[in-house]
């Protein structure tokens, strides 16, 4: 009969204790799995974002508030830059640099969900996720010329129910409770999932977006004192894609000189961002998870430790029968290592499972799509991790049954 084999029969024999002990470490590895799996989705989740374009053109303030307000649509906006400054990124000075200048403004929402004024392009020209073209799951782009209409992302079309065709009205302000705008824009079209911010938005015509403003100047009668609506002078920022990295420091440096506005890089920033949130948040869980691992192979050193009262005739048998100390030894650390391994794979099954059935809110709440066999690859470090607290753990016990005393053993125990 193999060691293997020996060690698996002694867990039989212990059932109960064996499977309190495995279920004590799969919850601690399911903890160390679920902190993983969590991490790599809010970092796809969070990288996405800045992703499609190389620069954000804003009001001078700080570099995070622009990258938060114009890439996930959170937080306030700095402020506004001038039309006329916008208009040098694709006529200007800049433009000859420039392979697409996407202007976004801010300031209204809709249940809770950003509105975003911008232009058709933002959906032709620019990318997401590398090279991936944007796709309507229903509908179609918006018009420049027809001014009141709008593009829902797919989370922010499924949480206001609105479908193509149905009207809905603007909230002044990031938050609800707002003043709510008398123009109505009109749905006419809904994106499919993408996985970034864009999903948890809703676009509309830029020029319909400044023009609520004069609409409702024209039903209140106040023609002449809103006659500077008629042309835009102000947006909140421009998304821009240059020609190369060259020009992208180029037109970086030349901006950040000017008085008027600033230019940052949204995946260094989103960089910085992460890491310094999201990334230390990931250290304490991923502790907290290797701590209940660690304090659940202590429960396997305890659990065999304590058998061995009961198992020194057994030992004291196979010694009889030709088994070595050094066999005795192997088996104590093969039953460690065996219920360590059958702990993890518990715990990659309750980890990801877990993840699995919370899946359909994560795509909700992100658009990263989480499968059950959705692996990160530091999981694989998982395996020997165990495999060396099981030998850590196991060797206690072990040297308690290389040292058992076989013929003490044989005659005191009936």
């Amino acid at each position: 009969m193999s060691l293997w084999k020996v060690a698996w029969r002694s867990i039989q024999q212990r059932l109960f204790v064996s499977a309190l002990t495995v279920l004590s470490m799969g919850l601690g590895v399911a903890l160390v799995v679920a902190v993983l799996v969590v991490y790599g989705v809010v970092s796809q989740s969070f990288h996405r974002g800045g992703e499609g374009y190389d620069l954000i053109v804003g009001a001078k303030g700080g570099r995070e508030q622009l990258v938060l307000n114009t890439v996930f649509y959170l937080s306030q906006p700095v402020g506004n830059i001038p039309y006329s400054y916008f208009e040098e990124l694709t006529i200007g000075k800049f433009a000859p640099a420039v392979e697409a200048a996407i202007p976004v403004c801010m300031g209204h929402n809709y249940q809770g969900f950003r509105v975003v004024g911008t232009v058709p392009e933002m959906f032709t020209e620019l990318k997401y996720r590398g090279d991936k073209s944007y796709e309507f799951a229903a509908g179609k782009n918006f018009q420049v010329e027809n001014h009141f209409e709008g593009v829902l992302g797919s989370v922010a079309a499924a949480r206001t129910k609105l479908h193509v065709g149905e009207p809905f009205k603007a909230v002044h302000g990031s938050g609800i409770g707002g003043h709510t705008h008398k123009q109505p824009f009109t749905v006419v079209g809904i994106l499919k999932p993408t996985g970034t911010p864009v999903d948890r938005a809703v676009f509309v015509n830029m020029y319909g977006f400044h023009d609520i403003h004069r609409a409702e100047a024209i039903i209140s009668g106040d023609r002449e004192g809103n006659a500077d609506h008629d042309r835009i002078k102000e947006i909140t920022a421009a998304l821009v894609c240059t020609n190369s990295a060259a020009e992208t420091d180029v037109i970086k440096r030349a901006i950040n000189r000017d008085k008027v506005a600033q230019a940052v890089s949204p995946v260094r920033v989103i960089a910085d961002l992460f890491e310094g949130i999201v990334g230390k948040l990931q250290w304490i869980l991923l502790g907290m998870g290797i701590l209940t691992t660690v304090v659940a192979g202590i429960g396997i050193m305890v659990s065999i430790y304590n058998s061995m009262s009961d198992r020194r005739h057994e030992i004291a048998v196979m010694r009889a029968l030709g088994a070595s100390r050094t066999t005795v030894m192997l088996v104590i650390m093969m039953e460690s290592v065996l219920l360590a391994l059958m702990g993890g794979a518990l715990g990659l099954l309750i980890g990801h499972g877990a993840i699995w059935l919370c899946s359909p809110w994560i795509a909700e709440q992100t658009g990263v799509i989480v499968g059950l066999l959705q692996f990160q690859l530091i999981e694989l470090i998982l395996v020997p991790g165990l495999i060396i607290l099981a030998a850590a753990v196991g060797y206690l016990p072990a040297m308690a049954a290389y040292r058992t005393d076989v013929s003490q053993s044989l005659i005191t125990t009936p």
